[in-house]
């Protein structure tokens, strides 16, 4: 249904025969949604983990690529295209979420639970918080995926803007200056949420995968 929904949408704002050439390359919206509507459904719900929200960037997604078809230069495939297109849709949900957000306030809220992970006097790991293997040396594909279904659920238990900081950095590997411009903040700010964003995955990691 979904996909159904999509394709009438595009269809609606596409001329039926509406294909553009572009040097050698030939760009074909009305075939956008069965090529790579799936892909880019599962690009957008492992990073924001709404599946309204994923849809709607989807379909916004092929909407603006549609505007701007006659841009298309070629130079990268067409999902490459669809797929930056919907990254930078992405980058500005993060910066609506983190909006507002204060990072001294999220550290001081959340530092209480961080004194406990290190000894105070040298800042190692405390015994009972050492981090442990998670016993994903083999690949098993199920285990990896219950472990990925996890993970997911403890990112969204991180503040918002520790979410976008952590998201951009490790799913989309942004630059470090990227990401302190995109949400404004600054480079001694971007690395003191990277650690506790970190410590707080470990430890809810911990907790739940067993």
């Amino acid at each position: 249904m979904y996909a159904e929904h999509l394709y009438l949408n595009l269809q609606m704002q596409t001329n039926k025969n509406q294909a553009a050439t572009i040097g050698a390359h030939t760009i074909d919206p009305l075939h956008w949604v069965t090529n790579y509507a799936d892909y880019l459904y599962s690009y957008v719900i492992t990073r924001i983990n709404d599946k309204e929200l994923a849809r709607d960037l989807v379909q916004e997604t092929f909407l603006a690529a549609l505007e701007r078809v006659e841009k298309f230069e070629g130079r990268s495939s067409e999902r490459t295209w669809l797929t930056a297109i919907l990254k930078n849709k992405v980058i500005d949900v993060y910066r609506k979420k983190s909006t507002g957000h204060s990072i001294e306030t999220e550290v001081q809220t959340d530092s209480n639970d961080q004194e406990a992970f290190f000894d105070a006097k040298d800042g190692h790991w405390n015994t009972e918080h050492q981090p442990e293997v998670f016993g994903l040396e083999e690949y098993d594909t199920l285990i990896r995926k219950e472990f990925n279904h996890i993970l997911q659920k403890c990112m969204q238990k991180l503040p918002p803007l520790w979410l976008s900081v952590f998201s951009m950095k490790h799913m989309d590997d942004e630059e470090t200056e990227t990401i302190c411009k995109e949400l404004k903040i600054t480079a001694s700010n971007f690395w003191v949420i990277i650690h506790r964003a970190k410590v707080n995955l470990r430890s809810c990691l911990q907790i739940n995968w067993t």
